[in-house]
């Protein structure tokens, strides 16, 4: 699969590399995250149909049908992606990321329907210009 976002994410994902590489441990641990998670989702063979134990259906939908990425437990860190399959694509687009869920708890699940919808929205229009 094809891996897409909105530019807010690559931001993010840069500024923890920075970070990491300045030896932040905690943020190295966020970094490895999320780079399993990204090639997790770049090996999919397509859209995923149903639960997997590293990619779970999100039950508080909006508009969009949305995954997120599991990893077992670990403590301190509770990284998640919040992806959408955008149809007839071989493109996953990351509507929404917990740099460290374990922090906020179940409000990033309370709020994903909203905001997925949101930043899947902002996907598409920098996916339209990008077009022109």
């Amino acid at each position: 699969m094809d891996v897409d976002a909105p530019e807010g994410f690559w931001d993010w994902l840069d500024r923890i590399e920075v970070k990491a590489r300045g030896g932040d441990e905690h943020s190295r641990r966020i970094l490895a995250r999320a780079v399993d998670a990204l090639k997790l989702l770049r090996d999919l063979p397509g859209p995923p149909d149903e639960d997997k134990p590293d990619l779970k259906r999100v039950r508080q939908l909006g508009r969009y049908p949305v995954w997120r990425t599991a990893r077992p437990f670990d403590p301190g860190i509770a990284f998640r992606l919040i992806c959408w399959f955008p149809p007839n694509s071989n493109t996953v687009v990351v509507a929404l990321f917990a740099g460290d869920k374990s922090r906020i708890g179940d409000v990033f699940y309370n709020s994903v329907g909203p905001r997925a919808d949101t930043a899947i929205r902002a996907w598409k229009f920098q996916a339209e210009e990008g077009d022109q």
